[in-house]
């Protein structure tokens, strides 16, 4: 029974440790967490844009769609707006050409 308790271990590690597997572990270890942030922030941000287009860009209101067709037929076509006054609409394009045509002649004199 001696012998047994004169190798018992003394309580602590006698080995070092060994410093270039704990460097390439942390290493290793520190590499994969940013890579897994990079993929969660890719990730955020694809859904992010996902769900902006689904709220934001694709709902249409018939509303909507009937009120710029009102809007776009009435800037693109001639119309009576007051018989006793006598005022007109016409297309904007039209209305433009005249006004730089309007424009030029009060230039030339």
């Amino acid at each position: 029974m001696e012998k047994q308790e004169n190798h018992k271990s003394p309580g602590y590690e006698k080995r070092d440790v060994n410093v270039k597997k704990v460097l390439l572990w942390g290493i290793a270890g520190i590499i994969i967490v940013v890579i897994i942030v990079v993929f969660i922030v890719q990730y955020f941000f694809l859904v992010k844009e996902d769900y902006y287009h689904e709220i934001v860009e694709k709902p249409r209101s018939e509303e909507l769609m009937e009120l710029r067709e009102r809007e776009t037929k009435e800037l693109n076509s001639y119309g009576l707006l007051d018989e006793e006054k006598g005022i007109y609409r016409i297309p904007i394009k039209r209305a433009m050409e005249l006004m730089v045509e309007g424009e030029s002649e009060s230039d030339k004199r």
